[in-house]
């Protein structure tokens, strides 16, 4: 049974609220006192028969020292720590959480500890509803034109008020012209409100699919299907033409089905039986597998990608910097519209076309996780050799990642709060909060 420092804090608790000394459980259970003062003081871990002697004598089952339900607590507490930065010191002028007392302090402090777990979390769900409502406000283009749609019908009625209510002599004629005018500008900007109204009270449902643009509908449809398109392996794909033809817009089909023509033409140069043998034998190593099979690597990160159940996440960028695609992992924010973080080591990538991008980096504000990322440009030339070159990019997210990351990333300026960053182009609205 796994016990921690914690066992010790909560059996001195227990001791001291029934009123025993330690050399009366001490004796009860058949140690020193001196052995049970080093346990109870964090200094000595317990073995299994001792834990069950001690709890014995205390009348409590096991469970009750032994790390339970205060495992997911404690994790809760290292993540704030490491999110707000001071596990590892990088708030200036504040101390370090002492995150070798965590236990200690979860021990002694059960309910203060609880409080600061949820507002960590609370404070994480905040971030992100922040996350989305700021890609929401700042880039949703259907948005933006409904507001303007209806400042405009605004100002206009505002014009056609002021002249009816500050000109006396207006002849008949153009004061029913004014009149027509403004009953038009009026029901549309009626008809305006309706609209936005009912497009942010679908808002709801717009959060829970992911779904505000064409791009989000396919990766919502991949992303229900567990981002696996079995009927590519089984040579069937034309049985996902009914799916396709349900998507709600047009332009969301078209990008599904040149997605499962490229997932074809990907599972036909990788193989899915041979693939998964050639990742085991050759270490997962995109340019080895790249090379084994004939075929570049954005093919080789896409096929890993869309596996069955792979944890990979994977996001493809074009020429101009982009997200044209993006398969989420936990712990990796990726905007819907606003401009990414430039110290992605996909836009590395972007810059240095057919050089290989592999770095180690930990996230800003989701608990300090970290990745291993691999990312890789492709040019390509469709008007031939005087032609525009056109640049393909991809990054392959790998999550859980031993080791410290060498570069530390956000999701996108607006709401990253490290205040710091040599790469900032704007200040964040989470910089009062961070700070």
């Amino acid at each position: 049974m796994q016990t921690t420092a914690l066992a010790g804090t909560r059996l001195r608790q227990r001791r001291l609220s029934m009123g025993l000394r330690q050399a009366d459980l001490a004796q009860r259970a058949g140690i020193s006192a001196s052995y049970l003062n080093l346990i109870e003081h964090n200094r000595r871990r317990i073995g299994p028969d001792v834990l069950g002697r001690l709890a014995a004598a205390l009348g409590l089952p096991e469970q009750a020292l032994s790390e339970g339900a205060e495992g997911g607590l404690l994790d809760d507490l290292r993540a704030a720590a490491a999110e707000t930065g001071q596990s590892l010191g990088q708030t200036p002028g504040k101390a370090a959480a002492e995150l070798d007392r965590i236990e200690d302090f979860a021990g002694r402090f059960p309910g203060w500890a609880g409080v600061l777990a949820d507002l960590h979390r609370r404070s994480g769900r905040l971030a992100r509803a922040v996350e989305a409502l700021n890609d929401r406000m700042s880039h949703d283009p259907h948005l933006q034109a409904s507001l303007h749609e209806m400042l405009s019908a605004v100002s206009s009625v505002r014009s056609t008020a002021g002249i009816l209510a500050e000109t006396e002599d207006i002849p008949p004629d153009w004061r029913a012209r004014f009149h027509r005018n403004l009953h038009q500008d009026s029901e549309r900007l009626a008809v305006g409100a309706e609209a936005l109204v009912a497009y942010l009270d679908g808002s709801g449902q717009a959060e829970e699919t992911g779904i505000a643009a064409p791009l989000e509908e396919l990766e919502a449809w991949l992303g229900g299907r567990g981002w696996h398109l079995a009927e590519v392996e089984t040579g069937d794909s034309a049985a996902l033409e009914a799916q396709i033809a349900g998507l709600a817009s047009g332009a969301a089909r078209v990008l599904a089905r040149a997605w499962v023509g490229r997932a074809v033409q990907d599972a036909a140069a990788l193989p899915m039986a041979d693939f998964v043998a050639a990742r085991v034998r050759l270490q997962d190593d995109p340019a080895a597998l790249a090379l084994q099979f004939g075929t570049d690597l954005l093919t080789v990160f896409r096929r890993i990608a869309m596996l069955p159940d792979a944890p990979e996440g994977l996001v493809i960028c074009d020429g101009s910097g982009t997200l044209v695609f993006r398969k989420p992992v936990a712990g990796f924010a990726l905007p819907r519209f606003g401009a990414a973080c430039p110290l992605w080591p996909l836009f590395t990538a972007l810059s240095r076309p057919m050089v290989p991008v592999s770095a180690l980096i930990a996230t800003v504000g989701s608990g300090g996780r970290r990745f291993a990322v691999r990312a890789f440009c492709q040019p390509r030339y469709p008007g031939g050799f005087g032609g525009p070159e056109l640049r393909e990019a991809a990054m392959l997210i790998l999550p859980d990642a031993a080791g410290k990351g060498d570069v530390l990333v956000g999701s996108t300026c607006r709401i990253c709060a490290r205040s710091a960053c040599p790469a900032r182009r704007e200040p964040s609205i989470l910089a009062e909060a961070a700070g």
